[in-house]
């Protein structure tokens, strides 16, 4: 029955900030406006995003079932949040997702998640938004999962779950770590574990400040894999030690049906807010891709 289960996420805009949504703790009765459905098997998720140019650039990790290695691709959006243009941008042999975006200064980074290839990667845009080059000088100590930067005054912080373990912990450990630059170098916070809790540690969006609270998204994996947005609101943020407290939890309204399966990430890019709902399928043609798959690997490796 494994592989008849599919999880396909639908990335989608609302046209509010994030600090509306974390005050109401509900995206019910908010219009969203989806990114174009990707055809049976494939899905858009992740969703981070930046203006320039008064165009809003939205970058997601592209997956299809069929060869199960997600992708980074862009998507171009007008104030009406038109859709303008969409192109891939970022690809490597190994799976990447979560791909957030940076400015600092007047450099615009791109941090996926890449843990399958044994480091977390720091890109600069050599052209942006669609020419990255991989900032050979960053060196972070471990390959972070959903790694979510944040600058506090002077100094940046990431905070991510952990690589290694089994998939339970990889949901349900929070770890963070600081800097004085973005480019680092990074030290481990030596309270790691911050947080062992499977309905409120991975990382699920952006970190934002609201009111001098520092507020990250993670995810409530105790059911099902990004099942709904844990706020957790830092309480206090020191060298020595991290607390946190988690708030009310954020799900997919059932007008998003059938995509009310799961929400797990909310991203602030300006006036409006990312998010990515899940809807579970099961069908028997899953099957097939997945035996497809497997002897186009057998015969790739002889």
């Amino acid at each position: 029955m494994g592989l008849l289960r599919t999880d396909i996420w639908r990335t989608g805009i609302i046209a509010r900030p994030m600090s509306d949504i974390l005050a109401r703790g509900t995206v019910e009765g908010l219009p969203v406006t989806w990114l174009p459905d990707q055809g049976a098997f494939r899905f858009l998720a992740d969703p981070f995003g930046l203006w320039r140019d008064d165009r809003l650039h939205v970058f997601v990790e592209a997956y299809d079932y069929r060869d199960r290695i997600g992708r980074i691709e862009m998507f171009v959006l007008d104030r009406a949040l038109r859709l303008l243009d969409s192109r891939p941008v970022l690809s490597e042999p190994w799976h990447l997702s979560y791909p957030v975006v940076i400015e600092d200064g007047d450099a615009v980074y791109l941090l996926p998640e890449a843990h399958r290839s044994g480091r977390l990667s720091l890109y600069r845009a050599v052209s942006f938004p669609d020419r990255w080059m991989r900032v050979e000088d960053f060196a972070f100590p471990v390959a972070a999962i959903d790694a979510s930067p944040l600058r506090v005054g002077d100094r940046w912080w990431i905070f991510f779950s952990p690589p290694g373990g089994s998939p339970a912990d990889r949901q349900s450990l929070l770890h963070a770590a600081f800097a004085d630059s973005l480019l680092g170098p990074w030290r481990l916070h030596p309270a790691n574990p911050l947080r062992w809790d499977r309905s409120a540690a991975r990382p699920g969006g952006t970190p934002v400040i609201v009111d001098g609270r520092i507020i990250l998204p993670t995810q409530d994996c105790s059911a099902t894999y990004g099942g709904a947005i844990t706020p957790l609101t830092v309480t206090e943020l020191g060298m020595a030690r991290v607390m946190t407290r988690p708030g009310p939890q954020i799900r997919p309204p059932s007008s998003w049906t059938p995509f009310t399966d799961g929400l797990h990430s909310l991203s602030a890019a300006g006036d409006v807010t990312l998010l990515d709902a899940k809807t579970i399928t099961r069908s028997p043609r899953r099957i097939a891709i997945e035996l497809a798959r497997r002897g186009r690997r057998l015969i790739r490796n002889g």
